[in-house]
């Protein structure tokens, strides 16, 4: 299980972090032996993602671009005595931008103020991992930092491995602890301007899986995970907003990879099932076609498909409330409340295009596009917010990796 900082940023949010997804922790390919060679790579990311004006509070707007991140991150794997290796990731990304306070009527009143109110934060990470080869499997340690202005993250992982003899299953189990700690004290985090102690957030984690080679074209693998986390889950930046301080979760995923002799392409499928105590019930479905061609080129086109339902404790556009000054207040009812449309039940779909182009047996240079777009109709739960506005994401990566 391979250590993944979090962050609680006031602009990163699930599209965010599924968009930079190959960025934020490297995760180094287990395998059987040690590699041979060496790998450094060198990455960067650039994300925007922007909300339409198709709601009656915004429709005086146009559409807005909102959060913008820049990333940068290096990687390097090496071999050590022909039964180790190590890897080492370092990233750093800027982000700016504005986000919705409160639903979609968030918006500032006008486009300057969007301008005028946004925001910047620079983030910077490092992660470690460390494995050991056996004739039947590996064993891998892992623990990564991960720093902001308002958030630090720490994190521990233990993975394991096992092979049948013929190496046709092997079986995995691995366990993580991840311990943030959230700074309530920065200036626009709350209006006042008494001292607020730090927060915590502590989430234990565990993983078993296993994969199975059923013929010389499929390979298929199943993994469960569940995770157990206490602390600080509000989001300061949206007040108000109170959520419980226990989150647990159950995931299922499988996967099926299909060679085709005919054209020496790899079809990948996956399906993820996702549940937590939030009341969140989540389905993502995922293709992708690995397609090598003449000269060294590579195309891999992608579709992920991806549905939820809302919180328990989500409150509609239609279900707001309002203070005398106009500012959004809780029920009078109910433990926790929030209007985060992250937290809403909403679909989402995302394509996207990876080429890539061997320059020689040593460099790979690679370029990756993704476009994503959530709209509350498309969630299959059928209860959607149509008080939101559309969202939408694109991200381009590039990457250049040589062998050493």
């Amino acid at each position: 299980m391979v250590p993944v900082p979090t962050t609680s940023s006031t602009v990163f949010g699930a599209a965010l972090l599924a968009a930079a997804l190959a960025l934020p922790s490297v995760q180094f390919a287990y395998a059987d032996a040690a590699p041979e060679r060496g790998v450094v790579s060198l990455k960067y990311l650039n994300y925007q993602d922007s909300q339409s004006a198709d709601t009656p509070v915004t429709a005086h707007l146009s559409n807005m671009d909102r959060i913008a991140v820049n990333a940068l991150s290096l990687q390097v794997l090496m071999p050590v005595a022909g039964e180790w290796s190590v890897g080492v990731s370092f990233m750093e990304d800027s982000v700016t931008g504005a986000s919705p306070a409160y639903h979609s009527s968030g918006f500032p009143a006008s486009e300057s103020d969007v301008k005028s109110g946004a925001s910047g934060e620079l983030r910077h990470s490092v992660d470690l991992q460390l494995t050991r080869y056996f004739p039947q499997g590996s064993v891998t340690a892992g623990t990564s930092y991960s720093t902001e202005s308002d958030y630090v993250s720490r994190s521990y992982s233990l993975q394991g491995s096992l092979s049948t003899e013929d190496k046709n299953t092997t079986f995995t189990l691995g366990g993580s602890f991840n311990d943030d700690t959230i700074d309530l004290n920065k200036p626009n985090v709350v209006a006042s301007k008494q001292q607020i102690p730090e927060e915590k957030k502590q989430i234990f984690a565990g993983l078993i899986g296993v994969t199975r080679v059923l013929t010389k074209k499929d390979i298929v693998q199943f993994n469960l995970g569940y995770s157990n986390g206490n602390g600080y889950y509000t989001d300061p930046y949206k007040n108000p907003d109170i959520r419980p301080r226990d989150r647990n979760s159950v995931t299922a995923l499988g996967r099926w990879n299909h060679h085709f002799d005919g054209t020496d392409g790899t079809a990948q499928l996956s399906y993820r099932y996702y549940s937590d105590t939030f009341g969140i019930r989540a389905h993502t479905f995922e293709a992708e076609y690995v397609q090598p061609l003449k000269h060294g080129w590579t195309l891999t086109p992608l579709l992920r498909l991806y549905t939820q339902s809302e919180a328990d404790f989500y409150f509609t556009v239609a279900e707001e409330q309002f203070n005398g000054d106009g500012t959004p207040k809780p029920p009078t009812s109910g433990d926790y409340y929030t209007e985060d449309q992250r937290l809403s039940a909403f679909g989402a779909l995302t394509l996207g295009l990876k080429v890539s182009k061997q320059l020689n047996p040593d460099w790979l240079v690679d370029l990756k596009f993704e476009h994503y777009q959530q709209r509350d109709e498309w969630s299959l739960s059928g209860a959607g917010d149509p008080g939101l506005a559309t969202f939408s994401a694109r991200s381009i990566q590039v990457g250049l990796s040589r062998k050493i």
